[in-house]
């Protein structure tokens, strides 16, 4: 069941696969005096007239994403057969959960306004997300674990995007606020997911001896905001073989059995002026409402293992980036106005990522 429900986690990956670097080095050129030859930019010829020497208009590049992202899951619930989803946030504890990813996008883009660029996205990505999550029965003290998963799932995505990047000239370089908005769909997932990315940078180009021949360098940041709450569905047998279900369910019963006698030993050994002690009640009442969680969801689960064949596990969770923000360092080699090779490297205490592209330019 837990390996299942991780593999939304991989939203966090495929939601940052679009992302664009592109911008407008408008450099004077008063030399050029001719007509415009192109329908974008809008005021290119306006433009040109001012002795500003415009990039082409349109392109279409291919990136390649590699990414490690610790997650932070919380508010999990799951039901069974369509019925009511119950919290088991008292009874999973998750570790430590990392995404590690990798995929390609295509993003064809056109200057808009010389200073407004906008594109699309097209995405394909892979994640492997590495889990530690322990199931426990509670109990007096910590409690007992009942079991402990390991696991590193694959799953495959696809994402559609859009995005627009302003930019402007800034003290002998350039500013661009790249920003885009993603849909994702991952398998058995019920909806596509939603994310919205924000990258500024800012950055300079130096001229490498050729007219058209330049490298620039940037800096920024990166930070991304994806729909928390996640819900899904899938067939019982898919999260775990049913003579597991049956095992963990009976041990899961016995557990609580246990727990409940040990809770009831220990009040009973109270005096009572120490049962009168709010701690001590207040502590009861906890431990109690863990119990009869537990016992609930162990009853719900053991219905639907009886009818095993036309059982499904529903969940919700949210999700997180441990680290919203992480900075960025970049650079690109233009080779001329028609091609351009770019890297960039982004780092934070919780999250690495790389990305290479090829981007070919031409006149629309």
């Amino acid at each position: 069941m837990i390996k299942q429900l991780l593999l939304v986690l991989v939203i966090l990956f495929v939601t940052t696969i679009g992302r664009a670097q592109v911008y407008a080095d408008l450099k004077k050129d008063k030399s050029d005096k001719a007509d415009y030859p192109y329908i974008l930019p809008i005021w290119g010829q306006k433009v040109q007239d001012r002795g500003f020497d415009l990039p082409y208009s349109a392109g279409i590049g291919v990136n390649y994403l590699q990414q490690s992202s610790d997650i932070l899951i919380s508010n999990v619930a799951i039901g069974f057969n369509g019925g009511e989803l119950i919290n088991v946030d008292e009874l999973i504890r998750f570790n430590s959960t990392t995404a590690d990813s990798y995929g390609i996008n295509i993003r064809p883009d056109v200057w808009l306004l010389p200073f407004l660029n906008v594109y699309a996205i097209f995405a394909r990505a892979e994640s492997n997300t590495n889990v530690d999550v322990s199931v426990r029965i509670p109990g007096i003290g910590e409690g007992e674990e009942l079991f402990s998963l390991q696991t590193s799932p694959t799953f495959q995505s696809q994402t559609f995007g859009l995005g627009l990047t302003p930019t402007m000239g800034f003290f002998g370089g350039w500013i661009a606020m790249d920003m885009n908005f993603t849909w994702t769909d991952v398998d058995k997932q019920e909806k596509p997911v939603f994310a919205f990315i924000f990258d500024p940078r800012i950055g300079k180009t130096f001229q490498l001896g050729k007219p058209e021949r330049n490298i620039s360098v940037w800096v920024g940041g990166f930070r991304i905001k994806v729909n928390r709450d996640t819900k899904g569905s899938l067939p019982l047998g898919d999260a775990l073989p049913i003579e597991e279900w049956e095992t963990k369910i009976a041990t899961g019963q016995q557990k609580v059995g246990e727990a409940q006698v040990e809770l009831d030993d220990w009040w009973e050994s109270l005096t009572p002026i120490e049962q009168a002690n709010p701690v001590n009640s207040v502590r009861r009442e906890a431990n109690q409402a863990k119990l009869d969680l537990a016992g609930r969801v162990l009853v719900t689960a053991e219905d639907a293992v009886d009818n095993a064949g036309n059982s499904t596990l529903d969940y919700t969770l949210d999700k997180a980036q441990a680290k919203m923000w992480s900075l960025t360092l970049g650079s690109q080699f233009q080779l001329n106005k028609s091609w351009m090779i770019r890297a960039e490297y982004g780092f934070s205490s919780g999250r690495q990522q790389f990305l290479g592209g090829l981007q070919y330019r031409f006149g629309l």
